[in-house]
């Protein structure tokens, strides 16, 4: 019996002396910092930053062209459209070919436009618009792969004689009001009077003068499309133009 009595306090001592003592916990579960993943991660994000940038350089080269590089276009003969006017969507501009079916006004997109707006009955004033639009696009030489020639035929079907000098050109039907809503003219001038120029984007961007100096004009299409050769390098597939043109 004193044996055991005399164990029991020195067991009580021993839980008191535990019980004292500070309490201890051991945290295995959160990661340690590790430099070398953080920096792949900068390196991804970087990356994926680097790609981005060349998706839009396109499209930042473009803005640069109009918006900082466009001044040295100051001695231009053509009327610079400020701001440039986007090429309406199907609803607001109404397109069909000559067999009456619709078209779809992005398919013009891609190529520079040099675009005649009149009556297929096409008086002379058309039909020397027509003739220059022709000469313009074939002096350009090389570069006139770049470039389409577009009549937008308002009124009257266009004269049957007149198709056979428009073989390369794609004429299209229109409604003039629609029409109007987009391409305009000079103050005090009917807009089948002018020549006008839409970028690859579909932005109406020039309007040149009525008697206009084709030398005059050629420089300005000269100039573009230097500007634009960094970016505007190809035109729309030849099978699609010529599906437009039949």
């Amino acid at each position: 019996m004193s044996g055991s009595n005399s164990s029991v306090p020195g067991s009580a001592r021993n839980v008191a002396r535990e019980l004292a003592e500070p309490l201890g916990l051991s945290v295995h579960s959160i990661p340690v910092p590790r430099p070398e993943a953080d920096a792949r991660t900068r390196n991804g994000r970087l990356k994926m930053i680097l790609v981005l940038l060349v998706c839009a350089a396109p499209v930042i080269a473009s803005y640069l062209s109009y918006y900082v590089f466009r001044p040295q276009l100051r001695n231009n003969y053509g009327t610079l459209i400020e701001p440039m006017r986007p090429l309406p969507a199907a609803g607001a501009l109404p397109l069909t070919d000559l067999q009456g079916r619709p078209v779809d006004p992005t398919s013009l997109l891609d190529q520079w436009l040099l675009v005649v707006v009149a009556d297929g009955s096409c008086d002379a004033t058309c039909e020397r618009l027509l003739y220059a639009q022709r000469q313009l696009r074939e002096s350009m030489g090389r570069e006139k792969e770049r470039m389409d020639r577009v009549w937008l035929v308002t009124g009257n079907a266009p004269r049957a004689e007149l198709l056979p000098a428009l073989e390369q050109a794609t004429v299209l039907r229109t409604d003039s009001t629609a029409l109007k809503q987009w391409l305009q003219p000079a103050p005090g001038e009917s807009i089948g009077a002018h020549l006008y120029l839409v970028d690859p984007m579909g932005h109406w961007m020039m309007r040149f003068p009525p008697q206009f100096d084709p030398a005059k004009v050629k420089r300005d299409l000269d100039r573009l499309l230097r500007a634009a050769s960094s970016w505007d390098t190809e035109g729309r597939d030849p099978a699609h133009i010529q599906a437009l043109r039949k």
